[in-house]
């Protein structure tokens, strides 16, 4: 038998399921209450504000985010691998959720520098990713050299992953996604 979840747990869930589809301007307090079927006082009971709500769906997702991929990668021992499994997953996320995109990119997007610890939550997440990246090039430099400089190597995985994800749902398809694992297998 399936448990209830908590109010708030709701609320987030319900928050984090309409500022990844609709927005979070374009959604309203009003609607998260409805939809969640809570009171208002709930709402500010465990949040307080709906920048907080936002807050805490950006820790839920990026929590979500790592521990996923971490599952996704447990089985993978070779690094070169790993990093094209990465993209898998990447691949994985856009499909499973209609190409809709990457929750972090869309909210900095969308309110850009206006809340500053939105913001720092953001880069610290990206940077985040760009560490792991980092790590697997690191682990394969170890056993094959580059001829090229690593951290311009780095820097370039990175940064066409990230445009892969931003064309997937401009696209409405992983194909650039999969172009990156090709060029990566060109690099190595």
């Amino acid at each position: 038998m399936k448990q209830k979840s908590s109010v708030k747990e709701r609320i987030l869930d319900t928050a984090s399921r309409l500022f990844y589809h609709q927005g979070f301007n374009s959604t309203g307090i009003n609607q998260i209450i409805a939809e969640a079927d809570i009171a208002i006082g709930s709402l500010y009971k465990h949040y307080q504000s709906k920048s907080d709500l936002l807050y805490h769906y950006l820790e839920q997702q990026e929590t979500e985010y790592f521990a996923n991929l971490d599952d996704y990668l447990k089985d993978e021992k070779q690094p070169l691998k790993k990093l094209l499994k990465l993209i898998d997953y990447r691949i994985k996320l856009q499909e499973e959720s209609n190409f809709s995109g990457c929750h972090f990119i869309k909210i900095n997007a969308e309110i850009g520098r206006e809340d500053k610890k939105i913001e720092q939550f953001v880069l610290a997440h990206k940077e985040r990713q760009r560490e792991y990246i980092n790590g697997l090039v690191d682990e394969i430099s170890i056993a094959k050299p580059f001829s090229i400089e690593k951290n311009v190597l780095q820097n370039s995985i990175f940064i066409m992953i990230e445009g892969a994800v931003v064309s997937a749902s401009i696209n409405g398809n992983t194909n650039d996604l999969k172009e990156v694992k090709k060029a990566i297998n060109q690099f190595f």
